[in-house]
């Protein structure tokens, strides 16, 4: 896993790879005691898990036994956290983040790892973060018609309010391994959590997570889901390149802006795809879905040129994208790298990009509305599959 160094990349152009140390503490890793003294209840809510890794990772005597405790336990921790909402009925992502930093230090503290090559630890931290995201625990075992894929991102901004939440992140713990029903059709869902990492992103976490299912066509829709600004948003018009100020969970800043904004990268490479894309969600029928908050079709971008509301993807021939209809962070460019994978393997996959309405830290009563409302768009969506 590349994690970027806070010395060498506080203020990176996250578009050109920098120099960093995966054995040195992350920022992500540096707020723990904060948020720990904040809210212990939270942040040691899966303590029994992390305990445990911990306990164990001290004793592993090599970088075999590290990667199998790993595998068990990133696992673990995400199934422990899933085991949380059914337990308590809180309507909280935040036990799955601040253990999952709290798993990450304490493998890097280890004995083995240090000894390990650098190529091995990031391998390592590399799997660690996909087992405990939800990576291996997508099995579509329920014997539905249908099949739904939804990712979740991580909380963020974090430095602002360390108890920040994410509607995004507890609805892919809630929904994970449900089953919906409308009008004699069934669907699985199924959900991953993305990081809130430019680093992640450039090294291709969306497409290694997203690209088997699109190749084997072995699922019905794709939804990746944000939290966004007061109402549910369908973001109809995703642009190529980033533009946002806002930095990601590392405090990287990717050095674009809306004057300059930037492609980002893929492997090495500049992301090669069109300006813009366009999501194929049955945005009509999801905007039947009952509940509290609005859901609009958001149609308006913003190029190099304007900004507008586009009717038509040909309206924005020869345009330079500078935010999409989801804007111009990692919420727009997951819903573009998604949409880029759909039209190479699959194109009649019905496949986009939802902003959930946006929370201030965490507030449990409006967390439930949102996944409840979220879960009624996903049932309205089936009647389309």
């Amino acid at each position: 896993m590349l994690f970027t160094s806070k010395l060498a990349c506080s203020i990176a152009i996250a578009v050109s790879v920098c120099s960093f140390n995966a054995q040195s503490i992350t920022v992500e890793e540096e707020r723990i005691q904060k948020a720990i003294k904040v809210m212990p209840s939270v942040t040691l809510a899966l303590s029994d898990r992390v305990n445990l890794f911990k306990d164990q990772v001290k004793k592993a005597r090599n970088l075999t036994v590290l990667s199998q405790l790993s595998i068990r336990h990133g696992k673990g921790v995400w199934n422990d956290a899933k085991q949380y909402f059914k337990n308590t009925s809180s309507y909280d992502d935040r036990p799955l983040y601040w253990a999952r930093l709290q798993m990450s230090k304490a493998l890097k503290d280890t004995k083995a790892f240090k000894e390990s090559l650098p190529d091995q630890q990031n391998k390592l931290l590399w799997h660690f973060e996909l087992y405990s995201r939800g990576q291996t625990d997508i099995k579509f075992d329920k014997n539905t018609s249908k099949k739904i894929l939804i990712t979740g991102f991580d909380p963020f901004l974090l430095d602002r309010n360390i108890k920040q939440s994410n509607p995004s992140g507890i609805s892919a713990l809630v929904l994970d391994d449900l089953v919906i029903s409308t009008e004699g059709k069934s669907a699985e869902i199924e959900t991953l959590i993305l990081p809130v990492r430019f680093a992640d992103f450039d090294q291709g976490i969306v497409e290694e997570l997203l690209t088997p299912y699109f190749r084997a066509n072995a699922v019905d829709m794709i939804i990746t889901v944000s939290m966004g600004r007061n109402s549910f948003e369908l973001e109809r018009f995703p642009g190529l390149r980033r533009s946002s100020l806002v930095p990601d969970n590392l405090n990287v800043l990717t050095g674009a802006t809306k004057d300059n904004p930037l492609i980002p990268m893929l492997n090495g490479k500049k992301l090669s795809g069109p300006e813009y894309l366009e999501f194929t969600l049955p945005s009509e029928q999801m905007k039947n879905a009952g509940g509290l908050y609005p859901v609009q079709d958001n149609r308006i971008v913003t190029t190099k040129n304007t900004t507008l509301e586009v009717q038509a993807l040909t309206e924005l021939i020869n345009e330079i994208s500078v935010q999409g209809s989801g804007g111009g962070y990692l919420s727009n460019e997951v819903s573009y790298r998604s949409l880029l994978l759909r039209d190479l393997y699959s194109p009649v996959l019905p496949v986009g990009h939802i902003h959930t309405p946006s929370i201030k830290e965490h507030d449990d009563n409006k967390l439930e509305l949102i996944v409840t409302q979220l879960k009624g768009m996903l049932t309205q969506a089936l009647k389309t599959l």
